[in-house]
C-alpha cells in the first residue's frame, strides 16, 4: 500500500491488528487490519491476510482508474508498472481513450484511461 499511495500521491492509512481494540489473533500483531488509500473521491482499501489463510495473487479483478489527462495516465502506467508486466501498452484506441493496462509487481491487474474530448 505504500508503493500505491508514492506512485498515486494519495494519503495512506494504516492500522494493525495490534493496534486494533482486540485481541489480534496469534501470528497477526504485525499485519495491516486495515488500509485505507484516498485520492480525491477515490478510495481503495485493503487488509492482510489472517494467519492460516493462503494469499492467492488474484486474475479475476482489475483496478481501473480514469484519470484527467493523457499525461497522468502515462505517468501512473509508468510508477505502478515498474518492475510489473505491460499486458496493453498505453495507446490512443478505438474508443476515443488513451489507455494501457498493467499487472504490477504484486499481482495485482490495473487500468488506466482517459477519455479524449469528443470531436
Amino acid at each position: 500500500m505504500q508503493f500505491y499511495a508514492k506512485c498515486l500521491d494519495a494519503e495512506l492509512q494504516l492500522m494493525t491488528f495490534a493496534e486494533a481494540p482486540f485481541d489480534s489473533p496469534k501470528g497477526a500483531k504485525d499485519r495491516i487490519l486495515h488500509a485505507k488509500l484516498t485520492k480525491g473521491p477515490v478510495v481503495l482499501m485493503a487488509s492482510d491476510t489472517m494467519p492460516g489463510m493462503v494469499h492467492h495473487p488474484g486474475n479475476n479483478f482489475s483496478v481501473s482508474i480514469d484519470c484527467d489527462n493523457a499525461q497522468e495516465v502515462d505517468k501512473l502506467f509508468a510508477a505502478i508498472g515498474d518492475k510489473g508486466k505491460v499486458t496493453m501498452p498505453v495507446q490512443d484506441t478505438f474508443w476515443n481513450a488513451h489507455f494501457g493496462m498493467v499487472v504490477d509487481k504484486f499481482g495485482v491487474a490495473w487500468m488506466f484511461n482517459y477519455d479524449k474530448p469528443k470531436k
